[in-house]
């Protein structure tokens, strides 16, 4: 029985994130910094190989970004997506249908609920109909040519169980990554105002 209540308490754990109200130019300075981070990751991939595992790191910045701000959220996805146009188009539909909608639906969660399990689902959720439109609408081949080509009920409930399980890992990794912005811009802001008076 102490097992079940742990493993409930587990998935209905809040987050306590609570973002700090920034003023609009440390907003928008985290928020370009961020996005140009996602542009280079996200491009990573040209390199192949290793680069893969910088291109998935695309989803971090922007679901930073989207923590500090809904609004200057969205404005660094649309500006990743424009930088990625110019510098590597082939990954603009990647980024925008699952890294990019994964660190956004992930930054709405943490700003709409306080449920760390709300959060996951959100990003699981859009994730997986990021990847499914990429598959059946524009007919690309994210999960490789043979997978790509047969979409079915097995292919759609892995894609599923594979976004959940990702949008998991991800959530994690922006508590942390959150937490870190929060203690160094605040430090900083601290610092200056001591400066100051």
């Amino acid at each position: 029985m102490k097992l079940l209540r742990k493993g409930v308490d587990f998935f209905w754990k809040t987050h306590e994130i609570s973002v700090a109200e920034y003023q609009r130019n440390t907003k928008m300075v985290l928020g370009s910094l961020l996005g140009v981070i996602a542009a280079i990751l996200q491009s990573a991939g040209l390199i192949g190989g290793f680069g893969y595992a910088f291109s998935m790191m695309a989803t971090g910045p922007i679901a930073l970004a989207t923590i500090i701000s809904a609004q200057f959220g969205m404005l660094t996805y649309i500006v990743t997506a424009l930088l990625l146009l110019m510098i590597q188009p082939s990954e603009v539909l990647v980024f925008l249908f699952t890294t990019g909608l994964l660190g956004v639906a992930l930054g709405l969660g943490f700003k709409w609920t306080r449920r760390i399990i709300s959060v996951a689902l959100a990003g699981g959720l859009a994730l997986s109909i990021g990847i499914l439109l990429l598959l059946v609408v524009f007919h690309f081949p994210v999960l490789g040519p043979s997978l790509s080509k047969n979409v079915n009920v097995q292919t759609i409930l892995a894609v599923t169980s594979f976004s959940l399980i990702y949008s998991w890992i991800w959530m994690r990794v922006s508590l942390a990554g959150m937490r870190q912005i929060n203690k160094r811009v605040m430090r900083k802001v601290l610092f200056e105002k001591n400066d100051s008076t």
